[in-house]
């Protein structure tokens, strides 16, 4: 069955106030918690095959730190489309998803709306409703892509970085 590795952009810098929010970098501490999320990702042999990310700066970064702790070679999207995407434009980008486990990058408010809807298990976690950064759901799908819908995945797993640093 196909995954799907939802994950909020790392921490991100607001230490520039004349960049854009679309251009802001990741801290030091959204850089240990991405690739903290990419090294648990490796540990449970989630290996995506395929990454879409938010064209922003920050989640880029997120994704490419991910993608160097579990050694990702696969296909990599840069998506404007996603760039604080409601969970109705999140759906429709993953139906065009054509890896096994695709790793998928936001922001918040969409991305903790579209794990909510996604699943129809909602994890037993504190974090779960707000998303924090670098929050990483882990689902299934029994059905491809193209046909995923709303509560019809299963959540596997969810975890959020301050569970993996000793910070």
């Amino acid at each position: 069955m196909p995954k799907l590795i939802l994950t909020r952009h790392g921490k991100s810098s607001w230490d520039d106030p004349l960049l854009y929010d679309h251009d802001r970098p990741l801290t030091p501490r959204g850089i240990r918690s991405s690739r903290a999320i990419g090294a648990w990702l490796s540990g449970q042999e989630l290996l995506p095959d395929q990454v879409l990310t938010s064209s922003a700066t920050r989640a880029q970064m997120t994704a490419e730190l991910i993608a160097e702790e579990v050694r990702f070679r696969g296909d990599f999207k840069a998506e404007s489309g996603l760039y604080h995407a409601s969970a109705d434009t999140m759906l429709k980008h993953l139906r065009r998803a054509t890896g096994q486990v695709v790793l998928m990058i936001g922001h918040n408010p969409g991305i903790a709306d579209f794990a909510m809807r996604l699943v129809s298990n909602t994890p037993n976690h504190p974090r779960f409703m707000d998303y924090p950064t670098a929050a990483t759901l882990v689902a299934e799908t029994p059905d491809d892509w193209k046909d995923t819908s709303f509560d019809g995945s299963h959540a596997l797993d969810f975890v959020v970085p301050r569970e993996l640093l000793d910070e």
